[in-house]
């Protein structure tokens, strides 16, 4: 990308404001999920939106950029303000959350990395873990709230605001 267009606003002292879109995707009682190759915590796939561009469009887009697939955007779960510290710095982030169906040649596996990607300075790794409260708490899935629902996902849209504190301590 020539231009960034992504969403997010530098205040000081170290503080940040963005928009992200994140997908929810299950295949056999397992959903995807995401981390930088340098990180030790995982998260759900997606990224920033840009300007002048619709929520599901930034999903459809990120997940084309970083799996090479297309998916079918589904229904919205969870719109989430989400406060938290990583790297030194303060972050208000409202967050998207959708429902999202992969093409089935998207692969699979129940234990290793199924995808790898570089996403401008990161190297994406890509698996699925058990859709249990369980599984998502003990691989450490920010934010920490969806742990607690991945087994029985809200039938309507559901407005959360969260506090993850620390994500440097992990």
């Amino acid at each position: 990308m020539s231009e960034d267009k992504r969403i997010r606003i530098k205040f000081k002292p170290k503080r940040l404001f963005q928009m992200r879109v994140a997908g929810i995707a299950f295949r056999d009682g397992h959903v995807l999920v995401h981390r930088a190759a340098h990180e030790k915590f995982w998260t759900f796939p997606g990224g920033r939106a840009e300007m002048g561009e619709r929520s599901e469009e930034t999903l459809a887009r990120e997940m084309v950029e970083e799996l090479n697939a297309e998916v079918q955007v589904g229904r919205l779960v969870w719109v989430v303000e989400n406060f938290f510290h990583y790297e030194g710095k303060d972050w208000h982030e409202l967050g998207f959350y959708y429902l999202m169906d992969l093409p089935q040649t998207f692969p699979f596996h129940e234990q290793e990395i199924v995808h790898r990607v570089q996403d401008g300075d990161n190297a994406l790794e890509f698996r699925w873990v058990k859709a249990t409260k369980e599984a998502l708490t003990t691989l450490d899935i920010p934010p920490y709230f969806i742990a607690g629902e991945i087994e029985n996902l809200p039938a309507s849209t559901k407005h959360v605001v969260w506090n993850d504190g620390n994500l440097d301590d992990k």
